[in-house]
């Protein structure tokens, strides 16, 4: 008698995709952020620089907590790692709300931004790995959807969660964070019960040698760091411009038409922060197209080379809507940096490897959340009438430099044994290219 195989029970690609959609879509309404800024500052009496803080130790601790699941993703798999960060960043809210009904900020910056941003970087890097694994034949595009749930959660938060809430508890933001923690954990935690990795796929050491080169020498390779700096540079310029685009949109709004009632203005900066979450989410899908088309590095030079334009123009432009259409282009291409970097990094270091490089790579997005969201908090509450003008003249400089890099890198595949030197287009002495 022959024995018919045993059927075992498998997820559908598109559930996987659809739950790794939900997952970012959660994880990334901490873009907004500079919707709570304001209250913050208003009735905790904190200064920009402690909101800069709360929202930089989110993203450092994101980035770190990122390059540590992409190694040690096929050690536990991706249900595991993003159900643990499903349950951080679901308590981080909790604990936030808990610090600031004691009006705590140290119990603020270690509940709410240190768990939280550990949380967002274990879910954030598994549903992009995994996802590219059930998508082969279709993977940069599978991956911009998923990243594109990232960018448009701040459109969720600052115009549906935070709202309702907000009216709900009577403007009680202690009240506010607890409610969102339990709303987080109800609707994420149950998402990652999808995240498995596709029958048959092989778990990889991601450290190990993988076709004569190892990942140490990948990552210590001119090619990863001018991508790293180019990344840098671009989430750098966005970050800044998220960290405070609520309250500078007011300001703008405030100067431009003194006669506004005030309670309007909370409602300008926050409709500009969700048609900018938009545009970040937009952004992702727009850009990873168009980097199919043109080339990974050659998109990042259209990134960089707008925004210095962009970052240019906001130095001086003080109509409101005009300001908040700048903004919301900012943010285009700070999505798109995030859609075109995974697929970037996989065509460099091969798919086997991208869980590990593409980790560490999200160390320039922790780096990147520390420098700009602390500098433009530290120039608004030094030089208040001129903070403006500062910040952007500083975005041009970064942005700058990011364009000026690009030069350094290429799209082609990182080939083992190959010389540093070659990676900025010299060719070593000595050294024979080895035939196709």
């Amino acid at each position: 008698m022959t024995r018919r195989p045993v059927r075992r029970a498998r997820r559908h690609p598109h559930a996987v995709a659809l739950a790794g959609t939900v997952l970012q879509l959660g994880l990334g309404t901490v873009y907004a952020w500079s919707f709570f800024q304001s209250i913050l500052v208003r009735d905790q009496l904190w200064t920009y620089t402690d909101t800069a803080w709360a929202f930089s130790l989110v993203i450092l601790a994101l980035g770190i907590a990122a390059a540590w699941a992409g190694v040690n993703l096929p050690k536990y798999g991706p249900r595991k790692l993003a159900m643990t960060g499903a349950a951080l960043f679901s308590l981080s809210y909790l604990l936030g709300g808990v610090a600031l009904y004691l009006k705590s900020i140290p119990l603020f910056l270690l509940g709410y931004s240190l768990v939280g941003g550990i949380g967002i970087g274990l879910g954030y890097v598994t549903p992009v790995a995994t996802v590219a694994k059930w998508f082969p034949t279709a993977r940069s595009r599978a991956i911009d959807v998923v990243v594109m749930g990232f960018g448009v959660g701040g459109l969720l938060m600052s115009m549906v969660l935070a709202p309702r809430l907000l009216v709900e508890t009577n403007g009680d933001l202690a009240q506010v964070f607890m409610a969102l923690g339990v709303v987080f954990a109800g609707v994420l935690l149950p998402a990652t019960w999808f995240l498995q990795d596709p029958p048959g796929a092989r778990a990889v050491a991601p450290l190990a040698p993988l076709d004569g080169r190892s990942a140490l020498a990948d990552l210590r390779s001119v090619q990863f760091l001018g991508m790293w700096l180019v990344f840098f540079c671009n989430i750098a310029a966005g970050m800044a411009v998220i960290s405070i685009q609520s309250p500078l949109v007011q300001e703008i709004w405030g100067l431009w038409d003194p006669s506004l009632d005030a309670a309007a203005l909370p409602r300008y900066g926050a409709t500009v922060v969700a048609v900018g979450s938009l545009c970040n989410g937009i952004g992702r899908l727009l850009w990873g197209a168009v980097s199919d088309h043109i080339g990974r590095i050659e998109s990042f030079r259209l990134l960089l080379g707008a925004q210095v334009v962009l970052f240019g123009l906001m130095m001086t432009e003080r109509n409101p809507q005009v300001f908040s259409v700048l903004v919301c282009c900012v943010l285009l291409c700070f999505g798109g940096g995030f859609a075109t970097m995974p697929a970037f990094v996989k065509d460099v270091f091969g798919a086997r490897r991208m869980p590990v490089m593409y980790g560490a790579m999200l160390t320039a997005m922790a780096a990147a959340g520390m420098a700009g969201p602390l500098l433009v908090a530290s120039l608004k509450d030094n030089y208040p009438d001129r903070a403006v003008i500062y910040t952007f003249l500083a975005g041009v400089g970064l942005l700058g430099m990011g364009f000026v890099t690009s030069f350094l890198v290429n799209n082609d595949p990182h080939r083992p044994g190959q010389p540093a030197l070659d990676d900025l287009g010299i060719q070593a002495a000595g050294y024979r290219q080895p035939a196709a």
